[in-house]
């Protein structure tokens, strides 16, 4: 059986990634941050502009807190061999 620590660890700091870009997206339509808010609700597709304003979001927060995460593992030698 193969052992998918490390994939477990990339797909955990991805969903908190993810969860940040929720967080800041939301953010950005309550607060109507640079009529972006208005913007969407006055267009004529406005779930095309939220998919691709969410998916930006979470594609970025998500690759950030995969390397955050890889980078801040240290040293081989800081974990034991199982």
């Amino acid at each position: 059986m193969h052992d998918f620590t490390m994939l477990r660890f990339l797909i955990r700091h991805l969903l908190y990634g993810i969860a940040g870009g929720l967080v800041f997206g939301g953010g950005l339509l309550l607060l109507d941050f640079a009529d972006l808010y208005s913007l969407i609700a006055g267009s004529q597709e406005p779930v095309l502009w939220l998919l691709l304003l969410f998916f930006g979001l979470f594609a970025t927060f998500g690759s950030v807190a995969m390397g955050v995460g890889v980078m801040s593992l240290g040293d081989h030698r800081d974990y034991p061999r199982r």
